[in-house]
């Protein structure tokens, strides 16, 4: 077997000298696109034609196979049919090609036979050290060197950045492509994945956290087909400072991971994804636009020092917009400092307000310096993190271009030295004109982001990406799960009795209760705790009490007991090991729920929500992956929706929530330690009164 250094491949796959075009035909479109590509958009090398019946081919000689090509070939682009593929593999290894990229379609996305086909191509790819890219993908640009290899034709310009490109789709990429020459967005790498039988998301990352001309990395997912390897790259993307964007689609319904737990109708498919990214500090967007203004921002911008904005418009409107979409996204707009204010009345005019957002007001149509004379004297304000600036670059030539010409480099030049970063936005997701293009080429004006509404939403997550970056440089690896815990011969549900005496055994504050099998058993138990108590059913597998009537609350004496344990073992019957638990009855404070679930694909995830009859209600629940500490869970209990009941709402005791998340984060501790075979492990209610945290119930589900 042929070993080769998988990131050396990748490298090697993006950056040939010299290409060879397997299955080159006039009356292939995919041969004249991807042939009219490479020599339109700049690639300096040999690029080599390979047609079965020689001749000539887009005006070139052609060669029968590459075996007889008159010269090294660094890169195969493979368009051959299908069961052709491996044989074009096996003549390109004996020649010593080690990269291609394998257009041709018709492999595991085709069915069984497809599968087979795709299993051979891999297996013997790997023993020859070959590098694929593909099957059933259209290639790849280069931007940043002009190599393109791409089946689908590039219109003009093609526009070189800092954005890199990895798509799950091959028909999205020049749409993708399109939209971001028609915003000005410069990308370095475009590559459609195809089948990723070999060369996977993963690698391509890898490839471009190292490459030095890509800022941002840009991500549309179908699916993240191996987690492990995608958290590795993008935990190196996010110590590399290079942010990572992603549109995951297949958002499902949440769907139960185990009907015996609540916590399994609060972690769906979306959900636990939405936590790994958080964790992993990649970006997630929900349209193709906000994917691709989104790395455009940032590629310009970098990061943002934090969510304090000051705003600068020529517009009312405008400010309004901006206004409300930064409470959406969480962004701040503070009042200016009284020194910013007393600037800014000396040259707006009588009529304007000085606030935050600014409105210099239609006035820069009389004085067209007035609106880079604020930004100036905005941007020097202390109490503000960055600034948007709130103009479009010109669609349309006017008789003076110099005009326009001015004003932007005046701008420019004010931008270029602002002591904080300075966004700038336009009104509406318009295209940028070709005169818009050349005024921002010749004057260094900065990029423009695409319309208020994808803008502000762009700057929200460079804000929150800034701040989970410094996080993860500030921040000690989070615990490890612990000691691991010895369960002999787990299975199916614990119920509330076992899975409460195994946290209580853990050191977990759990409320004192007594597995009893008679009504003598249960009134000596209720008497040694004190009335009023509960009684709950108890039986092997019993999952939900309620549901068969299985609780009883309040019991104020010895006849209430007996008389609620008859109802309840009543109720139990066909259950193995019918009983019941006997508790002292708690009151008061709020009830939380906190469970872990085993995520196919991601691992143990975290619940916390409101607990009791809500979760059913509301599902009012933040999720995170494991491991977690008190700061994670105190961060997650931050989100929920009725945050304010544990922060004392209409009077009530507000709630100790370092106890709170310390408790949570023990839980999962627990819950890790406890080994592959654990399916769920819910505490449902856990009760906060104040600094008193219990856990009242509890169950736990083994795979």
């Amino acid at each position: 077997m042929t070993s080769r250094d998988p990131r050396a491949g990748v490298r090697a796959l993006f950056n040939p000298g010299s290409i060879a075009l397997v299955g080159a035909s006039d009356k292939s479109g995919w041969s004249v696109s991807t042939f009219g590509n490479l020599r339109a958009h700049g690639f300096a090398g040999p690029v080599h034609l390979v047609n079965p019946r020689g001749g000539l081919v887009h005006g070139h000689a052609a060669y029968p196979s590459l075996a007889e090509l008159p010269g090294p070939v660094d890169l195969a682009y493979v368009m051959v049919p299908t069961r052709a593929v491996l044989p074009v593999l096996r003549d390109g290894a004996g020649a010593g090609i080690r990269n291609y990229v394998v257009l041709t379609a018709g492999f595991g996305e085709a069915g069984e036979d497809g599968a087979r086909l795709e299993a051979e191509v891999v297996a013997f790819a790997r023993e020859a050290g070959l590098t694929v890219l593909g099957p059933n993908g259209n290639g790849y640009i280069n931007a940043a060197a002009g190599i393109t290899p791409y089946g689908l034709p590039i219109p003009p310009p093609l526009l070189r950045g800092p954005v890199g490109v990895v798509l799950q789709s091959g028909a999205l990429a020049s749409s993708v492509l399109a939209f971001a020459q028609a915003r000005n967005i410069g990308l370095s790498l475009l590559t459609s994945m195809g089948n990723e039988s070999l060369v996977t998301v993963p690698d391509v990352v890898d490839y471009l956290v190292d490459d030095p001309a890509t800022r941002v990395v840009a991500l549309f997912l179908e699916s993240v087909r191996d987690p492990e390897a995608f958290a590795r790259a993008a935990r190196r993307a996010l110590a590399a400072g290079k942010p990572v964007v992603a549109l995951k689609i297949g958002r499902s319904r949440l769907a139960s991971r185990t009907a015996r737990a609540h916590t399994g109708a609060l972690v769906g498919d979306d959900g636990v994804v939405d936590a790994a990214f958080r964790r992993l500090g990649v970006i997630r967007v929900r349209s193709l636009e906000d994917l691709m203004v989104t790395a455009g921002l940032l590629a310009s911008a970098g990061p943002l020092p934090g969510p304090r904005i000051g705003v600068v418009t020529p517009s009312g409107g405008a400010s309004e917009i901006i206004a409300d979409r930064a409470e959406d996204e969480g962004l701040e707009l503070p009042a200016y400092a009284p020194e910013t204010t007393a600037a800014l009345a000396e040259i707006l005019p009588p009529f304007a307000t000085v606030q935050n957002p600014l409105d210099v007001t239609g006035y820069v149509l009389i004085d067209r310096t007035l609106l880079g004379r604020a930004l100036e004297i905005v941007s020097a304000d202390p109490g503000i993190d960055a600034v948007i600036l709130l103009t479009d670059l010109p669609r349309f030539t006017p008789p003076d271009p110099s005009v326009p010409m001015a004003n932007f480099e005046a701008h420019a030049r004010r931008i270029a030295a602002s002591p904080r970063p300075v966004v700038v936005v336009g009104n509406t997701l318009t295209d940028v004109s070709e005169f818009g293009r050349t005024v921002q080429e010749k004057t260094g004006f900065p990029h423009v982001v695409g319309g208020i509404e994808h803008g502000m939403q762009a700057i929200g997550a460079a804000v929150r990406w800034s701040a989970a970056r410094r996080r993860a440089l500030e921040r000690p690896e989070r615990p490890a799960a612990g000691e691991r815990i010895a369960v002999d011969g787990a299975t199916g549900v614990w119920a509330e009795h076992r899975a409460a005496a195994l946290l209580a055994g853990a050191g977990l504050p759990v409320v004192p209760s007594e597995l009893v099998g008679g009504e003598d058993a249960a009134v000596a138990a209720a008497d040694r705790f004190g009335y009023p108590v509960v009684l709950k059913a108890a039986a092997d597998g019993l999952a939900h009490k309620s549901d068969i009537g299985g609780v009883r609350l309040g019991l104020a004496g010895p006849d209430a007991v007996r008389a609620a344990y008859r109802e309840v073992v009543a109720a139990l019957a066909g259950h193995a090991g019918a009983g019941a638990l006997v508790q002292p009855q708690r009151s008061g404070g709020v009830e939380l729920l906190a469970g872990i679930v085993r995520d196919p694909a991601w691992g143990l995830t975290l619940a916390v929500g409101l607990g009791g009859v809500w979760v059913e209600v509301l599902r009012d629940s933040a999720l995170r992956l494991l491991p977690v500490d008190a700061r994670d869970v105190r961060e997650a209990l931050g989100e929920l929706r009725g945050a304010a009941l544990l922060n004392g709402a209409r009077g009530a005791k507000p709630a100790d929530l370092d106890a709170v998340a310390n408790v949570v984060a023990r839980v999962a501790a627990v819950a890790a330690s406890l080994g592959d075979r654990l399916e769920a492990l819910e505490v449902n209610p856990l009760r906060v009164d104040g600094a008193e945290v219990e856990i009242l119930d509890a169950l736990i589900t083994w795979n």
